[in-house]
């Protein structure tokens, strides 16, 4: 067995089958070339692909330094392929998806649930994704290869309710100096002179291509062809209710009798400090679960917990799609179908805001308005057909998530994973030897 395994012939025929079942998912032929290169470095040797090493070492052995050179070549090929193709660590950064996703878990996100995503641009620096680590501006990237939208199959498609990864719709362009915030919604609140020309608070702009854009984490609470519509609060899909996650929160108005509600209490609810608001001395506001809900009310000083609902019909400009043809707000929104690759839809001046990103940047048209008459690609159009499927993404922690209530559809392009497996979680607000959250290590997304 020993003789079998350090055969030539028989490696060969190892790395060459796991090399071609590779090229066979990725659909790409051409890379079948690299079985020539296999068959030499196992075979023939001709080439020295190895270069760094000596290629006739004293008794096989090379120096230390050459040593740790070979490891971290290995290393960072296999783990960017790992991270590529399989899986890729994520860690969440905002509440948005609390209290099913907590502010300092660590995930694995899956690339093969959906099918892996190939690289827009495949040169750039390992291991980060815009930007060079200790720089805010300088790209870790170089756009001289772009390649078009290409995904490999996967184990399944999104699902409703699954939890996704994905780059921030928005995220295409970016002012530099306040990158947690969409630029589109700088331009609608600024104007887009002044964000251009006030370089000191915004920056300067830049254009990002689709896989170098922020990675968000939200539910998909709506796949391609679904009608969503939000009621006082309440997601419908297709007219059904959604199912009421044990994570998903909400803002309420905490009353008091006048005394305090007790720290501890809060800590056990899960309530961090950023979120415990001081309205008044018999006032607070506070998200909470309906679990959490319900253990507040049972509270001897408190009078009553109401939910902060945006009332229908106060129309909220910075709610998508931006135009007061469409009284949406944060709580009363739609009924709104989710564009489905192959829908053709009737293009008019009214649902022309809830189309138009679609049609000019995600399918890459030349689209024109001119003296009401609507045009792509030079030609009058009345209707439109969808290239793409289209998601829509919500955060559990409804009334804290910047989602696509607020910047709209996610196309396919833009999916990145799905949350499977939370591998550790940390709690910045406990002291470092508390700072664990034991109950999550280990635990699956749901």
């Amino acid at each position: 067995m020993k003789e079998v395994l350090s055969n030539k012939w028989f490696k060969f025929a190892v790395v060459g089958l796991l090399y071609l079942l590779w090229v066979i998912w990725l659909e790409s032929f051409l890379w079948l070339i690299g079985l020539v290169v296999i068959f030499d470095m196992y075979i023939t040797k001709k080439v020295h692909w190895a270069f760094w090493k000596k290629k006739n070492a004293p008794d096989g052995k090379q120096t230390k330094v050459v040593e740790w050179v070979d490891a971290i070549i290995f290393a960072v090929i296999a783990a960017t392929f790992i991270r590529m193709f399989f899986i890729e660590a994520y860690t969440i950064p905002t509440s948005s998806m609390e209290k099913t996703m907590l502010i300092g878990d660590y995930l694995f996100v899956s690339k093969t649930a959906y099918g892996p995503k190939l690289p827009n641009t495949p040169l750039s620096f390992p291991f980060v994704h815009h930007t060079m680590p200790f720089s805010q501006t300088q790209k870790s990237y170089v756009e001289w290869i772009k390649n078009p939208y290409k995904r490999i199959a996967g184990f399944g498609k999104v699902k409703n309710n699954d939890v996704v990864v994905f780059n921030f719709p928005e995220g295409d362009t970016v002012a530099l100096n306040v990158q947690n915030q969409s630029y589109y919604q700088l331009v609608r609140s600024y104007g887009r002179e002044r964000v251009w020309k006030e370089k000191e608070t915004f920056g300067d702009i830049v254009s990002r291509p689709v896989d170098k854009r922020e990675n968000y984490i939200k539910r998909c609470v709506g796949i391609a062809g679904d009608v969503i519509e939000l009621k006082n609060g309440q997601l419908f899909v297709n007219g059904n209710e959604q199912h009421h996650f044990p994570g998903m929160q909400y803002d309420n108005i905490v009353t008091t009798d006048g005394t305090g509600i007790n720290k501890r209490s809060l800590e056990q609810l899960h309530i961090s400090e950023a979120d415990r608001h001081v309205y008044s001395n018999t006032q607070y506001l506070f998200p909470l679960t309906q679990d959490s809900e319900d253990k507040i009310k049972a509270m001897k000083n408190v009078k009553s917990v109401q939910k902060t609902l945006v009332a229908a019909g106060n129309w909220s400009p910075e709610i998508f799609p931006f135009s007061s043809k469409y009284q949406w707000n944060v709580d009363n929104f739609g009924p709104l179908q989710i564009p489905k690759k192959g829908q053709t839809v009737t293009l008019t001046m009214d649902n022309l805001p809830i189309y138009q990103r679609i049609i000019s940047l995600y399918e890459a048209n030349d689209l024109k308005v001119k003296d009401g008459v609507i045009s792509i690609n030079g030609t009058v159009a009345n209707s439109y057909t969808f290239k793409m499927d289209y998601f829509w993404m919500m955060g559990d922690n409804r009334h804290n998530s910047a989602d696509s209530r607020y910047w709209g559809f996610v196309p396919e392009d833009h999916i990145v994973g799905k949350a499977v497996f939370i591998w550790l979680s940390l709690d910045k607000d406990q002291p470092f030897y508390n700072k664990i959250r034991w109950s999550r290590l280990f635990s699956f997304v749901h």
